[in-house]
């Protein structure tokens, strides 16, 4: 049955729920001045959009698909839920309910044969505020491109909201099955005395920030034998009322190093609120997060992967760079956003250069050996697996990376770009800062996918900066890391002389 639109969605331009390869938008009121744009409505034509644009990759009839859908924490997973599932179950399509999931095992849905879906939508917005929401879609191949997300939304655009009954949506506990395969590859991996308990005597700590998570001590840590006390905020609330469930936030990494301190654990570990990203924080209460988290994974696959190529982000440091060619890796620095660095792995490996991970300083990372899948409950089972070996070695997980300097200071600024046309306007401005820099013989730094990346090692200035264009935001971020006591300041004088005259750009507070 054909439902009218309701006056709100009228007003709802539904392309612009693209979010990159993602869909996301407000979906309930809370936050003044934020209005809601993902409506009940526009999930009912994401639904019928997504089925559709599924069945055409398929070759198959929209009858013949089966959908599994499943959800974070988030207070409008249900509605959400609700509505994307009329509008498959409308189109002919057979929807299975996965429950409080996460990302990468909406993923793995389409995997395991267990359900072996046509396609698999997890209902998350990451991160981000209580009041916002989204849709990520998986098909046995990946995620979906921002080009498919595009088509999605076309095809969305052009339908009518739909009702269905969704008394034959059947529940399915595909979070059981995943976990069980994260348990089989711990097991099989650290090789120890008793197989079915390998972790028993290590004493791990996690906090899911109240998201999605919980999963991991309670079908991962605890079977396999791991003290798990002093683990927290595992209960699922859509408020996030302890702190952002987000590894690259300040409060919320030093919760989780205090529960480290506070209960002598041998390893903390930290989940965003779908779990596709993860940082960690040793005994001593190091945070192993951003270049640190990236110089663990290397050096823990380093060893099966030898003279592999690491892809990372554009805001890795060089310390990183010195880092993993130390141990006989390769570093290739490319272009921010999870799918760009996961895309261009996979294009290195196509094209016959070995490169075993992808992964961001946000916490994302894709191991080749797990279908590229940015899965932060899969890079804790890599950690733990290390943490375990090394213990029975008697070394420290720490061990691992020792060699990475230390750095001093590092900062992030966002100038923001007044008036219209602002790609047009930062375009101009960052080859005037190119062109200056150069005038001036600062060594910028060659194959530079992003931005303009310069690098210092002077009496006057020691460290480097990285200047560039938002993906999606009307603004120029700039990314420094100085190795001494004022570098941070010096460098950020530097940029300020070389974009004199640039008056749309609003100078940030040093």
């Amino acid at each position: 049955m054909e439902l009218d639109f309701t006056e709100e969605y009228e007003m709802t331009d539904i392309m612009k729920l693209q979010n990159g390869s993602d869909i996301r938008g407000i979906a309930c009121e809370g936050i003044e001045g934020e209005h809601v744009n993902l409506t009940e409505d526009a999930g009912n034509l994401i639904g019928g959009g997504f089925v559709r644009w599924l069945a055409h990759k398929k070759g198959k009839r929209t009858e013949e698909l089966r959908i599994g859908i499943g959800h974070d924490s988030r207070i409008t997973a249900d509605s959400l839920f609700a509505a994307a599932a009329k509008g498959i179950a409308a189109a002919g399509a057979k929807v299975y309910d996965c429950g409080l999931v996460s990302t990468p095992s909406m993923f793995m849905t389409t995997v395991f044969e267990e359900f072996a879906f046509d396609g698999a939508i997890m209902i998350t917005a990451s991160h981000l505020p209580f009041n916002r929401n989204g849709y990520k879609f998986f098909d046995r191949d990946g995620g979906l491109e921002h080009d498919d997300i595009t088509k999605v939304l076309e095809t969305a655009s052009g339908l009518a909201v739909v009702d269905a009954d969704l008394s034959g949506v059947e529940k399915v506990d595909s979070i059981s099955v995943y976990c069980g395969f994260l348990r089989e590859k711990i097991r099989k991996s650290i090789n120890a005395g008793d197989y079915d308990r390998p972790l028993t005597g290590l004493h791990i700590v996690v906090d899911t920030g109240n998201g999605a998570g919980g999963f991991f001590v309670e079908k991962v840590l605890e079977p396999l034998g791991a003290d798990t006390a002093g683990s927290q905020f595992l209960e699922p609330d859509g408020h996030f009322p302890n702190h952002i469930p987000n590894p690259e936030n300040r409060e919320a990494m030093e919760a989780i190093r205090q529960a480290v301190l506070k209960n002598k654990a041998d390893l903390g570990i930290i989940f965003d609120t779908d779990v596709d990203r993860m940082s960690a924080v040793l005994p001593n209460g190091d945070e192993v997060n951003r270049d640190a988290i990236i110089a663990m994974m290397t050096a823990i696959i380093a060893a099966d992967y030898p003279g592999g190529t690491i892809v990372t982000d554009s805001v890795t440091s060089d310390r990183l760079t010195r880092f993993i060619e130390g141990i006989g890796m390769k570093h290739h620095r490319y272009m921010r956003g999870y799918k760009n660095v996961i895309n261009e792995s996979i294009r290195l490996n196509n094209e016959g250069v070995l490169s075993p991970l992808a992964i961001e300083t946000s916490g994302h990372g894709a191991l080749s050996e797990n279908y590229f899948l940015d899965d932060g409950a899969y890079m804790a089972v890599k950690l733990l697996i290390a943490l375990a070996k090394a213990a029975q070695e008697g070394k420290a997980l720490a061990s691992f990376i020792e060699k990475l300097e230390k750095g001093f200071e590092e900062r992030e600024y966002r100038f923001k770009i007044q008036g219209d046309d602002f790609r047009t306007y930062g375009k101009n401005a960052l080859d005037t800062f190119a062109e200056r820099a150069k005038a001036k013989g600062y060594q910028i730094a060659p194959n530079s996918y992003e931005g303009i990346r310069i690098t210092f090692d002077t009496d006057e200035v020691k460290g480097w900066l990285l200047l560039r264009m938002s993906l999606h935001d009307p603004q120029m971020p700039l990314n420094i890391e100085g190795v001494r006591e004022g570098d941070c300041d010096r460098l950020f004088d530097i940029v300020l002389a070389l974009l004199d005259g640039f008056d749309r750009l609003v100078i940030p507070a040093k």
